[in-house]
């Protein structure tokens, strides 16, 4: 059987820990106890004990413990957990992790588990599990379990839900992951606006022998495929969908940061960009637009997704950081513009038709892209077969 790390603060969740550890236990798998509080003495004996996982992260605890200052004490105890916690799995002593906690407890818990592989079994019980995850989650697969009622006793109800938790890691443990093929990765960026760009061109790429990976741009999507491009896993960059610097610049939900499109350049990866979806700017239900965007040009995608057109100002600033970012790339790079839409909803007779802002986009690209890296322009919107041919061809050619 396998080997569970059930990582928490002890002295204020310790019986709610050693709860979950016996669960486990019954079920024929060894538990790894790991204290990761700062206050008063642990209600349960662990197997690690505070003083060693502070020690692992270089933290001064005694010096913590004497300033009892808590937000300090959180800090220092999450990238000693993480450091911690990586040692037991790099080498092989822990084959999953399991978690309790309030606010503190959260933070300790998903730091340490982002130190830790994607697919490497993580369960997160959270008070906070209902809300916005994204900072406790980051790029990594921790499964978030909401605790309902607060992470404080054994009681009728949190009885049921941590019986559930355990059996959730007990069961990611054990089960096998089906064997798979060795073909090279490329990585592709896709939105529901240029879903039949990516599915067709992805046919074509997998014809000639790659696997393709699909990332939905919705901010986390971008920060998980630039991750995986800089961690050398990937051969190619199928960039069709770059909507995320959109989000960045003028305000939406759905950015991923100032080092969007960044990874592959650095790492040298053959890639395809376009301004795939740029004409769009993500917001939640209607009433949660800014009142400074009044009288511009939405469309409602969902009842939770308002999509807000990007004018010609803003378009031209989008051309230009696209083509300054493709300008830092190492490795072989070509751009590929679609003339006729870029999106399903930007073609001619559609809400976000918009030719003033396209010209906009199109020329600063063509403006600020330096000479010797190809740009290609298709007489087509984005996803008519043409488009996503070209995309495929000559995303192969340059890997070449």
């Amino acid at each position: 059987m396998a080997k569970i790390a059930v990582l928490g603060t002890l002295d204020t969740k310790g019986a709610e820990h050693g709860f979950v550890a016996e669960l486990i236990r019954a079920r024929g798998h060894e538990v790894v106890l790991i204290d990761v509080g700062s206050g008063s003495a642990p209600t349960v004996r662990p197997d690690v004990s505070r003083e060693e996982v502070a020690a692992a992260g270089g933290v001064d605890l005694v010096g913590i413990q004497a300033r009892q200052d808590r937000g300090e004490a959180v800090t220092a105890m999450s990238k000693a957990a993480g450091v911690y916690l990586a040692r037991l799995v790099e080498a092989g002593e822990v084959q999953g992790v399991i978690s309790l906690g309030g606010g503190g407890g959260t933070a300790i818990g998903t730091a340490a588990m982002r130190e830790l592989p994607v697919g490497f079994p993580k369960v997160m019980v959270s008070t906070l599990a209902a809300g916005n995850v994204a900072p406790y989650v980051g790029t990594k697969d921790i499964v978030m379990f909401p605790s309902i009622v607060d992470v404080s006793g054994v009681n009728r109800l949190s009885r049921v839900l941590l019986s559930r938790a355990a059996g959730a890691v007990c069961g990611m443990v054990v089960m096998e992951v089906p064997e798979g093929d060795d073909r090279p990765l490329i990585a592709a960026s896709m939105f529901g606006n240029t879903t039949e760009c990516v599915n067709s061109a992805r046919e074509i790429l997998e014809g000639a022998g790659y696997e393709v990976l699909v990332f939905h741009s919705t901010g986390m999507g971008g920060r998980v495929m630039e991750g995986l491009i800089g961690s050398g896993m990937i051969r190619g960059v199928l960039d069709v969908t770059t909507t995320e610097w959109a989000d960045e610049l003028v305000g939406g939900i759905l950015g991923a940061g100032p080092t969007r499109m960044e990874a592959a350049g650095k790492a040298g990866v053959p890639t395809i960009v376009t301004p795939g979806c740029l004409d769009m700017v993500n917001f939640g239900e209607p009433a949660t637009v800014p009142e400074k965007f009044a009288g511009r040009v939405f469309y409602h995608h969902n009842p939770q997704v308002t999509l807000m057109r990007t004018n010609a100002v803003e378009c031209a600033e989008l051309g230009r950081i696209l083509a300054e970012k493709v300008n830092a790339y190492t490795g072989p790079v070509a751009v590929l513009l679609p003339l006729k839409a870029i999106s399903v909803i930007s073609a001619p007779g559609k809400a976000f038709h918009d030719a003033e802002a396209d010209a906009a986009l199109f020329g600063a690209i063509r403006e600020h892209l330096r000479p010797g890296i190809p740009l290609i322009e298709v007489d087509a919107e984005i996803n008519e077969e043409v488009f996503a041919r070209v995309c495929a061809e000559t995303l192969l050619g340059l890997m070449k």
